[in-house]
């Protein structure tokens, strides 16, 4: 398992570009449900963490606006699979990193292309051989 992406000065490293401090943001651990008898419901080991985009000085304009319109003003993440809160706390931070970093991503535009002439005849002598080849297989009723 990676460690978490944080880096040596209490940042969470996302991307290479942005780093945001610890202290923006806020933290809840609960009981985790499901089984596990009592240390399940006796210990809060399932972490919530929460990243109030709008109000982060950490990020540019340009990227505020970005993640608010793909995951809106406060991003989520939370972990519940381990009985330990110190591996759930990584394991949030890890979920807040990628949500934060594909919300980030620029999808590059795709340029349509036309085929070539010599692709689209490759194209149409393939479906030629296709149809003679299944010519071939057909029953003939030579009686």
């Amino acid at each position: 398992m990676p460690d978490a992406p944080v880096d040596n000065a209490g940042r969470l490293r996302v991307g290479r570009s942005i780093a945001i401090p610890l202290e923006e943001l806020e933290w809840r651990a609960t009981t985790s449900g499901g089984p596990g008898g009592q240390h399940a419901n006796r210990s809060s080991t399932r972490v919530e963490v929460r990243f109030d985009v709008e109000s982060s000085p950490s990020l540019g304009p340009r990227q505020r606006a970005r993640i608010v319109a793909r995951l809106g003003p406060v991003v989520r993440a939370g972990a519940g699979e381990s009985r330990s809160q110190a591996r759930n706390r990584d394991a949030a931070l890890r979920r807040l990193a990628d949500r934060l970093e594909s919300a980030l991503r620029v999808e590059p535009v795709r340029v349509p292309t036309r085929p070539s002439a010599a692709e689209r005849a490759r194209r149409v002598e393939d479906k030629r051989r296709r149809g003679a080849r299944k010519r071939e297989r057909a029953s003939r009723d030579d009686d």
